[in-house]
């Protein structure tokens, strides 16, 4: 059996249902997670496009490979899941504006062998935090045009189909989404990406600052950090921007202090960027455990953006709770 085009009959049987979804489970977990900015809620979301699939498979007639019509189902299902769920207030705070908002581990982003269409719905510049924020800003159709287009390549009369409009109306919600998004990425984004891993520089600032970070260094660490770096905390809405506003917010939490504990790192990655799992041992305890995940974006050899994530995160990575 093709499993790009299986044939009609064998999709009655579990088994090669099964088989035939699988092979692209991990594409479609990244294609929902496009759409919603959320990992755990886009594992739902792959949950319920196989069971739409297994429920609605006397639609798949072959004309279309199967693969597109797993991604109309996951669209549509993705569309559903949004009209629960409210845009970004479109204020400065970056991260802090999507409160749903979590990380995407690289290391399930690995595509398996050599698979041309899987391989392409990874590139960093479409899977950074900061694509993932900016899109949030976009009308659910919107979004979804933009993906199907810009990101996995797919045609204007296929995109039109997939989600039963005109090519007219598919490529006028494609041009404002792009003229949307532009407005919300950084500005020097296009100078920062895509670039699949750090350089000997990036490498030494990391290491710089996981050490100061270890050995409760302030000026260390603000050695580190751009003078107009970004700090935020999804699912907290506050934000702060600048080095001296965000080493104060860290000091005001006891950074620095005996009285916060001594701190553990390991380096990882999250959405093609750096990050660092920070564990933390408190006065009096044993061990140390999870603490937070910072995700990195690094601009002119500084620390620009410190995103930082929920401890309960930790088991995507394949991260021990404790040390």
């Amino acid at each position: 059996m093709d499993p790009q085009n299986p044939h009609i009959g064998t999709l009655h049987d579990v088994a090669a249902f099964t088989r035939a979804a699988e092979r692209h489970r991990r594409e479609l977990q990244v294609h929902c997670y496009r759409m919603l900015g959320s990992f755990e809620d886009a594992e739902d979301l792959v949950q319920e496009t196989f069971l739409r699939a297994w429920r609605r498979r006397e639609t798949y007639e072959g004309r279309a490979s199967f693969r597109a019509w797993l991604y109309r189902i996951a669209t549509n299902a993705c569309l559903d899941a949004l009209k629960r769920r409210p845009r970004p207030s479109g204020g400065p705070g970056g991260p802090a504006e999507v409160p749903w908002l979590q990380p995407y581990p690289d290391e399930l982003l690995v595509a398996s062998g050599d698979d041309e269409p899987e391989a392409a719905v990874v590139a960093k510049e479409t899977i950074e935090l900061a694509f993932l924020v900016a899109i949030q800003h976009l009308p659910p159709n919107q979004r979804a045009v933009l993906i199907l287009r810009d990101v996995l390549g797919w045609s204007a009369n296929e995109t039109a189909s997939l989600l039963d409009t005109s090519v007219a109306s598919a490529n006028s919600a494609l041009q404002r989404a792009r003229a949307t998004l532009q407005r919300h990425l950084p500005a020097r984004r296009v100078d920062w990406g895509p670039q699949a891993d750090p350089s000997e520089a990036e490498r030494a600032l990391l290491a710089r600052y996981m050490e100061a970070h270890e050995r409760g260094d302030v000026a260390g660490v603000a050695a580190c950090l751009r003078e107009d770096v970004v700090f935020s905390m999804p699912p907290d809405p506050e934000w702060r921007q600048g080095r001296d506003a965000v080493i104060g917010f860290w000091e005001e939490g006891g950074f620095g202090t005996e009285a916060i504990g001594e701190f553990r790192t390991v380096l990882t990655r999250a959405n093609r960027q750096p990050a660092m799992a920070v564990y933390v041992r408190r006065p009096g305890e044993q061990g140390f455990r999870a603490m937070a995940i910072d995700v990195l974006r690094i601009e002119d050899g500084a620390v620009a953006e410190v995103t930082t994530f929920v401890p309960e995160l930790f088991r995507l990575f394949g991260l021990a709770a404790r040390l």
